[in-house]
């Protein structure tokens, strides 16, 4: 999550985008800044460092494949992907994590939400049921990082209250989707509140109290079956690219950004204070002139009282109590929940972070996924879809295969497409050097001109979207 802060004599203060706009013009990095343009293959090496692709057998459900690509900006990168299989309940859950000041929430809410969600689905049985066999919850994959031993113990117990919590709860009336994901988001974020008080040995302790102190936006998505849902806290986006019957890409936007550009968002904070602080709530188009995102996990200098964050003035600093702090929380962790039931359609999901929505609108996203799609089939060598074809159909295919040269891709991922695109685009094509520019910044000023990149595509089985029967 970027987090600028430009002032200069009471200047007027720019929205983020605008920041972006004004600063990611080539013509405005000086020229002293790169120490020398990278090749294109070193342009090449860089964008895919990061690529994963998976696919799944052919037949198997509404997820032909997805694959996933990350460029860093901050160091470390303080954005988080996360993708597992359900291994309870159906489905397949994909996540975004953007963090900010610093990148230890991130890298803790993409470890553990996905489990706080699985039990939220459980029907009390199997909830006791996981109790009793501590059954695992979640088959991760491609998994690029750890937490060490001492967070996991805790992490445990603060989840088998959870559960327990649940079965308390848990009635005979109809489940409700929605609620298991807000209440899944809402206990992973209170509990990271009450670790963050834990008294634990002084390095577990410093651990628990960076969680807390640093944040993150989430986007998630559950997809089982034709049915999909989306929970996001913040300024990621999740977008399902449609492929219309007269040939044009349109984008579904599934959820809203929980920022001072969303009227809605802006008009619910304000309505949960006082109206002598309609000035200070938000400030600079900031959340009490600091944080950007309204939505998010962590960040307990917005949710705790001032009493609790007195306590920690002689360890924190002063600046611990955010400016104009008079009837806290000022931030929440609930998530806008979306359904969408998939149609034939609809061809892919894209989550990303906003370092991608900073450069690129949905649609302009979706059409060049789309693009891909079909100049992607040139990547590899030509196949007959079936046997005994007639010679009228072989040519229709190989001229299919002709026009589709004319958009062959650089890269085989589509999020390294995409990104390619978002930092060298231009009206006339990818220009190397703005591309050159951008990756090549040294890394203590990289952070004033491109954000940390996430993206995972989610690729649609339409076969089994077209047979799928209507529920």
């Amino acid at each position: 999550m970027m987090s600028l802060n430009i002032s200069a004599n009471n200047v007027c203060f720019l929205s983020l985008k605008n920041i972006f706009k004004y600063k990611l013009h080539s013509k405005y990095i000086h020229k002293s800044v790169v120490a020398r343009k990278i090749t294109p293959q070193e342009v090449t090496a860089i964008l895919s460092s990061k690529e994963y692709l998976y696919e799944f057998e052919q037949n198997c459900g509404s997820i032909k494949a997805y694959e996933t690509n990350q460029l860093e900006s901050n160091v470390p990168i303080e954005d988080v992907r996360a993708e597992a299989k359900c291994l309870l309940t159906s489905g397949m859950l994909f996540g975004v994590f953007d963090g900010h000041a610093g990148a230890s929430c991130s890298h803790v809410i993409a470890k553990r939400l996905f489990d706080y969600i699985c039990v939220s689905l459980l029907p009390k049985p199997l909830l006791m049921e996981y109790l009793q066999y501590d059954s695992k919850l979640v088959e991760m994959r491609n998994e690029t990082f750890h937490l060490v031993g001492e967070l996991k113990s805790i992490y445990a117990e603060s989840l088998k209250s959870y559960v327990l919590k649940l079965i308390n709860e848990r009635q005979e009336h109809q489940f409700k989707m929605k609620d298991a994901l807000e209440k899944s988001f809402m206990q992973l974020d209170e509990d990271i509140m009450a670790e963050a008080r834990l008294n634990v040995s002084g390095d577990v302790d410093n651990l628990t109290l960076n969680v807390g102190l640093s944040g993150s936006v989430a986007c998630v998505a559950h997809i089982d079956g034709p049915h999909l849902h989306v929970a996001s806290a913040g300024d990621c986006l999740a977008v399902v690219g449609v492929y219309t019957d007269d040939d044009t890409w349109v984008a579904k936007v599934m959820v809203e950004e929980h920022n001072t550009e969303n009227l809605n968002e802006l008009n619910r904070i304000l309505s949960e204070h006082p109206v002598n602080e309609k000035d200070t709530v938000i400030k600079y188009d900031r959340l009490l002139g600091q944080l950007a995102p309204l939505r998010a996990f962590g960040d307990l200098r917005y949710k705790w009282s001032r009493e609790m964050l007195s306590e920690y003035i002689p360890k924190l600093g002063e600046n611990i109590i955010p400016p104009f702090y008079y009837t806290p929380p000022y931030l929440t962790a609930k998530p806008q929940v979306a359904h969408y039931h998939l149609q034939p359609r609809d061809k892919f999901l894209v989550l990303a972070t906003d370092g991608l929505w900073d450069f690129m609108t949905p649609l302009q996203v979706v059409r060049l996924v789309g693009e891909h799609m079909s100049g992607k089939v040139t990547l590899t060598p030509l196949k007959l879809p079936r046997k005994n074809m007639k010679l009228k159909e072989i040519n229709n295919l190989l001229l299919q295969r002709r026009d589709s040269l004319k958009r062959k891709p650089v890269d085989a991922n589509a999020c390294t497409h995409l990104i390619r695109n978002a930092l060298g685009g231009t009206e006339y094509g990818v220009e190397h050097a703005k591309l050159s520019q951008l990756l090549n910044l040294p890394k203590n000023i990289s952070r004033s001109f491109r954000d940390d990149i996430t993206i995972t595509i989610v690729y649609f089985n339409t076969e089994y979207l077209r047979h799928r029967q209507p529920e």
